[in-house]
């Protein structure tokens, strides 16, 4: 084959199918006008360009339906881009959300977890305090409770004089020893008393407040339990202290006497309240 022959070859091949039959239909109506009308040569030429535009139309209707084919495609691929971008855009919202949610959460946890530990260190410094009184009062009791003249009962310390003197010169003895006259608040506490007393008259912590006309303890708490001997307070004169051990009944013994009269009297120190 020759070089020339061979490039028209490549040439050709590189013409589609479309251009080839538009080439060949020109090409046969050029040769009609040359050859004239030979019946049976026009008859060929008729079959010819009948076959020819045949596949020219097979051949725009096979392009049409590639064209078709592809722009479906395309749409179904543009569908399929718009559903994972919608769905994409879901799932960030979703996540967006979460994390609001989520932060939202940990600031109320946090606010929660600081709350509790302001409470305990409020609560920390609330033993810590009751820890130290416990502490003082525990040295309080060490100091006193191998002391002779101080009897330990149910978390008091009591201390019963050996002098005598008036209601109010007995008291400020008590505050000088860290103490107050004698508050009686159960039958067991009057019993214990009774035994400590020594068989004497001891004033106690109880004053008859005129300007209320109430009887009153020491600390200002009216008088509720009573032990007052059979016809006490009797109201006499300006009795207006009382002590306990008037008679031998251990237990109604109270009765009230001026307070410039001078007995013994009876401290007492909580120790525990």
């Amino acid at each position: 084959m020759s070089q020339s022959v061979y490039d028209d070859h490549l040439w050709i091949e590189e013409l589609n199918t479309e251009d080839l039959t538009e080439m060949v239909v020109v090409y046969y109506e050029s040769l009609d006008a040359v050859r004239g009308h030979d019946p049976n040569t026009e008859t060929e030429d008729a079959n010819i360009k009948t076959t020819l535009r045949t596949k020219k139309k097979e051949s725009h209707t096979a392009d049409s339906r590639f064209y078709r084919l592809t722009a479906v495609c395309l749409g179904l691929l543009c569908v399929l881009l718009l559903t994972a971008t919608i769905a994409l855009w879901i799932k960030l919202y979703s996540l967006m959300t979460s994390k609001e949610q989520l932060q939202t959460n940990l600031t109320t946890e946090r606010d929660q977890l600081q709350t509790s530990y302001t409470n305990l260190t409020t609560e920390r410094d609330q033993l810590q305090t009751q820890r130290d009184a416990l502490q003082k009062r525990l040295s309080e009791l060490e100091k006193h409770i191998n002391n002779p003249e101080w009897r330990y009962f149910n978390y008091s310390l009591y201390y019963i004089s050996t002098a005598k003197k008036s209601w109010s010169e007995s008291r400020e003895d008590c505050r000088q020893r860290g103490a107050d006259l004698l508050i009686i608040n159960s039958t067991e506490e009057q019993d214990f008393i009774e035994k400590f007393r020594r068989v004497q008259k001891a004033w106690i912590g109880l004053t008859y407040n005129k300007t209320e006309g109430v009887w009153k303890w020491v600390d200002g708490s009216a008088l509720t339990t009573k032990f007052w001997r059979s016809g006490e307070p009797n109201g006499k004169g300006n009795e207006d202290c009382v002590v306990t051990g008037h008679v031998s009944d251990p237990v109604q013994s109270w009765a009230d006497f001026p307070c410039d009269n001078k007995f013994v009297w009876i401290c007492e120190k909580r120790i525990f309240e």
